[in-house]
Formats: C-alpha cells, structure tokens, sequence
C-alpha cells in the first residue's frame, strides 16, 4: 500500500467513527428529548410537589362538544384560559383551583360561525366563564374528582370535572429543566339550558380539558 493510500484509509476510518460518535451522541440527545419526564416522574398525586401553579397558556385545550343535529360531535376550543392551583399532597382535600376562560376566544371549522356562538355565549356582557373549587377528592392514585361552581353568562350551578393525573414532576426546555409541572386531562358536562342557552345546543355539552400547571412558589 501506498503511502498516499494509507492516508486516504485513515481519512477514511476517522470520517467513519465521526459519524458513528455523532450518530450515538444524537441518539441519546433524541432519547432524552423524547422522555417526558426524569426519574423524578410521579403517577401519584399524593407524591406530587406541594405549591402554587399557574396554568400554563402555552399548553392548554378548553374544549366544548356538542351534538350536531344528531348526527356527530361539533367541537369548539376556546384559546384564552387562566388558572391558579394550589396543591397539598398531604391534604389533598384542602387543595384550591380557580380558572377563567375567555368566552369571546372560542374557535370552530365553520367560517363565521364563531361570531355567532359569541353572541348566544353574551360575550360582551360576560366576557368569562369561571370555575372556582370546593372539594377534591382523591379516589386512586391517579383520579380524583374536583368539585366546584361554574359560571357562565352569570348563572352559577356545581359541578365535578373527573380528573386524571398525567404526569407531574420536573420540567423541561432545550436548554434545561424549570421547575415542576402537573399534567392533567378532565371532563365534565353542563346542561346548556340552565344557563340560557337556546335549544340548538341541546341537553347535555361536555366539557374537556387537557394542561399543564407550572410551580411557581
């Protein structure tokens, strides 16, 4: 072998495990980015951090389902909610959650059709929709019910959201982790007409939300 083909071979075998290194080193960047959480991960709400969270508006869905004309599901998302929740593992009952949403920020496929929903919702009368809490009350370590009064167009009546934890634990950004966060899914169901809606909108809508809390003290 020549010695320029030597130095062509080792040119070569250094490219090689470059891109092998590269390639693992990427791997594991993927993994770690693809992970949602660390090992401090909980399943279990008593477990979870103790503190105040605020809900995170970059990871939030608000949404309403009604029946079409019997035919299927229209659903609607509002796109302006606010919560504050206070958390205490070791008396999950003593637990508080308030939140809001922006009736006016409420969004569907049908063109146009949004404008009208803001004026049977009275938007410019009552610009919010609020939820403020009574009870929590812990059934698994995964479920809870969250009792509490909801507000619409300024008519008040209780209800439960049937909640779902996630996951919780610590955060995270490309560049690192912030903080603690809880991730939840909850449904419920409102009778329309109790709070003024007209008939179209028929006897039961369901509600569902999906978001995040961030720690914050």
């Amino acid at each position: 072998m020549s010695h320029s083909d030597g130095n062509i071979r080792a040119f070569l075998i250094g490219l090689a495990l470059s891109a092998a290194f590269a390639g693992f080193a990427f791997a594991r960047q993927a993994t770690s980015a693809t992970s949602p959480m660390g090992s401090d991960e909980q399943k279990d709400l008593s477990l979870v951090t103790a503190g105040s969270y605020k809900l995170d508006p970059n990871h939030v869905a608000v949404i309403a389902r009604v029946l079409h004309r019997t035919f299927s599901f229209s659903v609607f998302r509002f796109g302006v909610v606010e919560g504050i929740l206070n958390w205490n593992p070791a008396a999950i009952s003593g637990s508080e959650l308030t939140a809001t949403v922006q009736t006016d920020s409420i969004q569907t496929n049908v063109k146009d059709f949004a404008t009208q929903l803001i004026k049977f919702l009275k938007s410019a009368k009552y610009p919010q929709a609020t939820f403020v809490s009574t009870a929590f009350r812990q059934t698994d370590p995964t479920h809870e019910f969250v009792d509490g009064q909801f507000t619409l167009m300024g008519k008040s009546e209780p209800i439960t959201f049937a909640v779902s934890l996630v996951g919780a634990g610590p955060g995270f950004t490309p560049g690192g982790v912030m903080g603690h966060v809880i991730g939840i899914h909850a449904e419920t169901s409102i009778n329309p007409h109790h709070f003024g809606l007209p008939d179209m909108f028929g006897d039961s809508i369901q509600l569902v939300i999906d978001t995040e809390f961030d720690k914050v003290s």
